[in-house]
């Protein structure tokens, strides 16, 4: 019996051996012995030192207060044309979108199968169940629409484009995006206003016009229409009559008679096909000297509206093309 004993004892220390060795082998390959089946996640080795989860929700801090968000929204509902461009910028999924922002010929195409929605149209936001609603501080049923959703609101104006970016970025958890986009874009602007003086003179002054409603106005600093860039990075006079006109207001109504005396070196004619823009073919207007000079370039207005970093980004390239020739 004793004699059988062995050569057991001997066959399983040689089978364990066998399995130790497989093992380690492993080991120095660099892979690991896979657990089993029914082994609990709390089991692994490496589950002690694994990062925790990451919250659902974060509580981002609004100029109103706080307010518990998405981590990562899906189901955006933006209720004003002037943060469309903002959140599609960091690329978070948009749900509703104002008219507007819908028939903008830079956003329709990536829009085409977005609802459009306002502040009143609350029964067709709750249709869209978003995870998060944006808007202005002026918004209608501000109440109701925290209800449905999250709801953030931002005062326009308040902020300026790069600031207000980077704002956004906080709100949809793409801070470091936003941050990069507006130190990067800064430096871009900079550089093509530099460029720009070179070649026409840093004393040339620029004027921006739009006709609405068979009106015609004029614009000043920070109102859209290539406004920020013109008169901020790039460094841009407007004309003296512009600049008290538009103090207050950010834009001033004006007859085509007067037109003369608001108009500057360079004019950016902010153009809606749609309206009465009959005044291009008055004899005072085909007299001004920018006329005469060449010096006015025409931009689609529907384009060229707002200051969200993808309006920002084509108006920068269309300032390029236009003053530069690239």
């Amino acid at each position: 019996m004793k004699k059988g004993f062995i050569p057991l004892v001997l066959s399983l220390v040689l089978l364990l051996s066998a399995c130790g060795g497989n093992a380690a082998n492993d080991a120095d390959k660099g892979g690991n012995p896979s657990p089993s089946p029914s082994a609990s996640p709390s089991s692994s080795p490496s589950s002690s030192s694994s990062a925790a989860p990451e919250a659902a929700t974060f509580t981002y801090q609004s100029e109103n207060g706080p307010v518990e968000v998405p981590t990562h929204p899906q189901r955006v509902v933006v209720l004003t044309r002037f943060l469309t461009g903002n959140v599609m910028a960091l690329g978070v999924p948009v749900v509703g979108v104002d008219e507007m922002s819908k028939t903008n010929p830079r956003f329709e195409e990536k829009l085409k199968d977005v609802e459009a929605v306002s502040d009143e149209s609350l029964e067709k936001i709750i249709e869209l169940n978003p995870d998060l609603i944006v808007g202005l501080s002026d918004i209608k049923n501000i109440d109701k629409l925290k209800q449905i959703a999250p709801t953030v609101t931002y005062t326009y104006g308040k902020l300026d484009y790069l600031k207000l970016q980077v704002e956004v970025g906080k709100l949809l958890n793409k801070e470091k995006e936003a941050q990069a986009w507006a130190d990067g874009f800064k430096a871009r602007t900079e550089k093509a206003g530099e460029e720009i003086k070179a070649k026409i003179g840093a004393n040339a002054t620029v004027s921006v016009i739009e006709t609405f409603n068979k009106q015609l106005y004029v614009y000043g600093e920070n109102f859209g229409r290539g406004t920020e860039l013109l008169y901020g990075p790039f460094g841009f006079a407007m004309p003296e009559k512009v600049k008290e006109a538009t103090r207050t207001d950010g834009y001033f109504a004006l007859s085509t008679e007067v037109l003369k005396d608001y108009t500057g070196d360079y004019i950016i004619f902010s153009k809606n096909a749609d309206e009465d823009n009959s005044f291009q073919n008055t004899s005072t207007y085909k007299n001004l000297p920018a006329v005469q000079n060449n010096h006015v370039y025409e931009a689609d207005a529907k384009s060229f509206y707002f200051n969200d970093p993808l309006s920002l980004e084509y108006q920068l390239e269309f300032f390029k093309q236009h003053f530069l020739g690239q």
